[in-house]
């Protein structure tokens, strides 16, 4: 286990490497100056190149790596070149606020889609189960973002029952709730759908299983059969995507922070991109992808402690 422990950990300081190597290289890759971009054409060549200087666009794509990784170490994320204020301080006050819709999205589309997938193989082929299908399809097919802004429109602009933008605040949970909900929803419709097919799936495979049919032949009710015994052996193949869902989940809640204006940092980091501020785009950046490979490899090592087959293979 401390092997596997120690390769996992390998690889994801070799993907935020390969993260700090592509965002150093844009720098260069990209046509035009993001200096000149973000001050402007009349802006003097001196003013230039201190900016320039002062996000360190000077050095090589090496340099850039190793001088923001020597500061990360420390806490140093840079500094904002337009508030001058820390880079840690910007994100530290915007992440909570996108953790909460996060992990708020996931546990929404974990809840939905463990009855949808229930029904759905319980009634394999029937009706109810096309109609579901096809409605998981269809959800999965549509872009978060999307979702959001027809639900903006349904709940807000035509029935006026939530507030439409804003994030609320943590001293009045209430307010904070009803911000919540069109977000947390946007987001958690796309992976409920794509959650309740795979866990069908499974729960498909397991219930054609000999112990399932002896359960059946001794009289256990099915609601037992179903989310006591087939369930404990189709979560596994779930968990194994939660991790890779909740990175997905922060990624696309840039686009709907920005859809609802909430303080968080998906909208941080569209600020900086469209002010060009290399620094806080860049420790945002880093940040989702340091979040993505934490939440994989905790998704990966509960799926080894819950399922004995993996926990074999990694022995070995």
């Amino acid at each position: 286990m401390l092997i596997y422990l120690a390769r996992r950990v390998g690889m994801a300081v070799l993907v935020l490497l390969i993260v700090l190597v592509f965002l150093a290289s844009l720098v260069h890759i990209l046509p035009g100056d993001p200096v000149s971009l973000m001050l402007g054409p009349r802006a003097d060549p001196e003013l230039i190149a201190l900016a320039r200087q002062e996000m360190d666009l000077d050095s090589s794509v090496p340099a850039q790596v190793w001088h923001f990784l020597a500061n990360a170490v420390g806490g140093d994320l840079g500094q904002d070149f337009l508030t001058k204020r820390p880079v840690s301080e910007l994100i530290g006050a915007a992440l909570p606020n996108t953790l909460v819709l996060a992990l708020t999205s996931l546990l929404l589309a974990v809840v939905a889609a463990i009855p949808l997938a229930v029904v759905s193989a319980a009634r394999q082929g029937s009706w109810l189960d096309r109609i579901l299908g096809t409605l998981s399809v269809g959800i999965v097919s549509i872009p978060s973002y999307v979702i959001g802004m027809v639900l903006l429109l349904l709940a807000t602009v035509w029935l006026g029952w939530l507030p439409a933008i804003g994030t609320g605040s943590f001293a009045d949970p209430l307010d904070y709730l009803a911000h919540l909900v069109l977000p947390a929803l946007s987001l958690a419709l796309v992976w409920a759908g794509y959650l309740a097919r795979l866990l069908r799936s499974a729960l498909l495979e397991v219930l054609g299983q000999d112990y399932i049919r002896a359960a059946r032949a001794y009289g256990i009710a099915e609601w037992r059969i179903y989310y006591q015994l087939a369930m404990r052996n189709a979560i596994p193949s779930v968990v194994a995507l939660i991790g890779v869902a909740l990175g997905d989940l922060m990624g696309s809640a840039i686009f709907i922070e920005v859809i609802f204006t909430r303080n968080g940092l998906g909208t941080l980091l569209y600020n900086a991109a469209t002010q060009r501020d290399h620094p806080t785009m860049r420790g945002g950046v880093v940040v989702i992808a340091v979040l993505f490979v934490l939440a994989n490899l905790l998704a990966d090592l509960v799926n080894r402690a819950i399922n004995p087959r993996l926990r074999e293979v990694s022995s070995r």
